[in-house]
């Protein structure tokens, strides 16, 4: 981990541990190439997890692999092994952004990289740019966000980009997205790559009764749970109004995010604030332990390219009730059958009565399991990490 000495200003170069350094070095010896991971910002979120799996892989198969914030959010971060940062925190005026771009630079023409890989919007964007200012490497962006997330100025720059050639290779998660990108210049087309994504298995090891008791969650209810960002396009909020008229149900919620104030305060609105239980940020190794509280997983989600944390919960053998978007009847099937209960998760009523098939249905939840268990083979991880290293052959 790299540590700002007391005192730095946002934007001051961290200090480079000895496994950056080696990276550093021309005299390293490595005979793999050395790939960079570029994204925005540091947090236990899908695209990191993403990344930090694509990673591990790459080690794994002898390549020399590094990891480049533009910050970090959340103190809670399960940080991969070298890993750089370019700001203490997200920057708040142009000068820090300007210091945090001039870092970034200066860190991707120090560790030399012989391809780099960006994530989510931003750091596609700007990790794209900055890397064709400074070094010759090959970029393969990596399409994770909706086009909701995206402003107008992002997506109209993320097409001109890709289209003129910033982007060496152009990767998307689902069949969904492709189509989406139908609408996209020819020249932009011609980069894209399907990759779906790969997950780590997140059965859980632990009983229900220990696992509520590790996050200290009540035993005798109904748990309805989510792991996701707290952000309004998570639509976290259509769980909440479901607990006023049920009074057994509880919801559990393992996230962090600019939404925690309203979530908050609308549970006191609604006087549902003693059953309403926000953990934070949990890391990847403590997933599964949630996963084992839970009694339905609630995914009412406005927007998604993937689902990765639905995918995780109906491959661990959680009961799930996702909102009803094509992505996810794409990525939550198995040879044609639906791994979740799919509902127009913004209609109330229907959402209510999804959940509360899903706890008095034994055959539909069995059912549900029994096609979930594809979902390790349909998403390995490997194969996903083997189309990064064919990809990468492609471009180095």
């Amino acid at each position: 981990m790299l540590h700002y000495p007391p005192g730095a200003e946002l934007g001051d170069a961290p200090k480079l541990p000895s496994t950056a350094a080696a990276l550093a070095s021309p005299d390293s010896g490595a005979a793999m190439p050395h790939v960079l991971l570029v994204q925005t910002q540091a947090e236990n979120a899908g695209a990191q997890e993403i990344s930090r799996l694509l990673g591990a892989g790459l080690a794994a198969r002898g390549y020399r692999v590094s990891n480049l914030f533009f910050f970090r959010k959340s103190e809670s971060f399960d940080e991969p092994p070298d890993t750089l940062y370019c700001a203490a925190r997200r920057p708040g005026n142009p000068l820090a952004l300007l210091r945090m771009l001039w870092t970034l630079g200066r860190h991707i023409r120090t560790t030399r990289p012989d391809a780099v890989l960006t994530f989510q919007h931003f750091g596609n964007v700007i990790g794209a740019a900055v890397s064709r200012l400074v070094s010759r490497a090959p970029v393969v962006a990596n399409q994770v966000s909706s086009a909701l997330s995206m402003t107008r100025p992002v997506r109209t720059a993320d097409i001109v980009m890709g289209s003129l050639g910033f982007f060496d290779r152009i990767t998307l998660n689902s069949q969904d997205m492709q189509r989406e990108y139908l609408r996209y210049p020819a020249a932009y087309r011609s980069r894209m790559v399907h990759v779906p994504h790969g997950f780590d298995d997140k059965a859980p090891t632990l009983s229900g009764e220990a696992a509520r008791a590790n996050f200290n969650l009540p035993q005798n209810c109904t748990l309805l749970g989510c792991a996701a960002r707290l952000h309004p396009h998570k639509r976290l909020d259509a769980a909440i109004r479901l607990l006023p008229e049920q009074p057994s149900w509880q919801l559990a919620l393992a996230g962090q995010g600019a939404d925690e104030a309203r979530l908050r305060r609308l549970a006191d609105d609604l006087k549902v604030a003693d059953r309403l239980h926000l953990l934070g940020e949990i890391t990847p190794r403590r997933m599964a332990d949630f996963l084992a509280c839970l009694d339905v997983f609630v995914f009412p989600t406005q927007a998604e390219t993937f689902g990765l944390a639905a995918v995780e919960a109906a491959s661990a053998g959680v009961p799930s009730v996702v909102t009803d978007l094509p992505v996810l009847r794409e990525v939550l099937s198995f040879e044609g059958k639906p791994a979740a209960l799919f509902v127009d998760a913004a209609d109330h009523a229907k959402l209510s009565t999804a959940v509360s098939k899903l706890l008095t249905d034994q055959p539909l939840r069995d059912e549900l399991r029994q096609n979930a268990k594809g979902l390790r083979s349909r998403y390995s991880v490997d194969a996903m990490v083997e189309e990064y290293v064919r990809i990468l052959g492609q471009v180095i």
